[in-house]
């Protein structure tokens, strides 16, 4: 990792403190604009052994922007198709653990709504788009996952970037999220760590980030880098990062996520006021005995 990579600690530390996360339900698209009125989260609540809590109710729920309170518009609890993209690393230190990670990826496909849309992402010292475009197809899915070339470095937001991209201009559905699998610190790409997560937090249709990190114990000081920007991305965007002991573990934790995809609540608000363009901290609370579960949310978002 470079000097200017290594600079983006410092940048996002405050951020990654606060972080928590929103994105958006299908058909409404939170508008990020200065005189836009609409912002949509999606929220993932766990109780203390990370089990999904899917029985709370509009009046358990507290919405801040910039620490103002806010009344929820809308409110509901509802399985919608995502546009996903799995990013998934084929650097040279993947080549023996490809073939299980592949199947976890399968696994979470199989484990998502029927309708969602899917596109394959597979990145070495560069970023391959490696499905024709959207499918739900798993024997398509399957095939670009085995186009395994393991070799070479990790242009890891590189492949976050084209990701960004590809969702922008083909994704139909406006839940939008990449499923990320790695292995090490990002170490061959051209875009920069800070600008990634600035991109992902400006984009006005919001993408959550799950990230899952299979690091190595013989390369400690880059494994702790490489753990430290996967959780910077993911907590940017409101999603978890995971880091399993072996490989082994990837599936059940595919399928957990999928279920944590699946079962988040929608809660719509109309901001207090309208301040100035910038970036606008959102926080999600719950009140009652709900109060003692963990919320995940987007932690906010820039108003252009």
């Amino acid at each position: 990792m470079n000097a200017n990579k290594t600079s983006a600690w410092a940048a996002l530390a405050a951020l990654a403190l606060t972080c928590a996360l929103p994105t958006r339900a299908q058909g409404e698209d939170p508008l990020f604009k200065a005189d836009a009125r609409l912002v949509v989260l999606h929220v993932t609540v766990v109780d203390k052994d990370e089990r999904l809590v899917t029985d709370l109710t509009r009046d358990e729920f507290r919405i801040f922007e910039d620490d103002k309170p806010q009344v929820i518009k809308d409110f509901r609890q509802e399985d919608v198709p995502v546009s996903v993209g799995i990013l998934v690393d084929n650097s040279g230190s993947m080549r023996d653990k490809r073939l299980k990670v592949n199947s976890a990826a399968v696994e979470f496909v199989k484990a998502s709504n029927p309708n969602d849309e899917v596109f394959i992402v597979n990145f070495n010292d560069e970023a391959y788009l490696d499905t024709n475009g959207f499918t739900n197809d798993i024997p398509v899915m399957q095939d670009a996952l085995q186009r395994i070339d393991s070799r070479g470095g990790t242009a890891l937001y590189d492949a976050i970037q084209m990701s960004l991209d590809f969702l922008n201009k083909k994704a139909k559905n406006d839940k939008r999220v990449l499923l990320v699998i790695s292995d090490g610190e990002d170490n061959a790409s051209r875009a920069e760590l800070e600008n990634v997560v600035r991109e992902l937090q400006e984009q006005e249709k919001t993408t959550t980030i799950y990230a899952v990190g299979l690091l190595s114990e013989e390369e400690k000081r880059s494994a702790k880098r490489a753990e430290r920007a996967l959780k910077y991305i993911a907590r940017a965007t409101g999603g978890p990062s995971y880091f399993p002991e072996t490989v082994d573990e990837v599936t059940e934790l595919t399928k957990r996520i999928a279920a944590d995809i699946r079962n988040q609540y929608t809660v719509t608000y109309t901001p207090t006021e309208n301040s100035q363009p910038g970036f606008r901290t959102v926080k999600v609370e719950l009140e009652g005995k709900a109060k003692r579960n963990e919320v995940r949310h987007r932690p906010g978002y820039y108003a252009q």
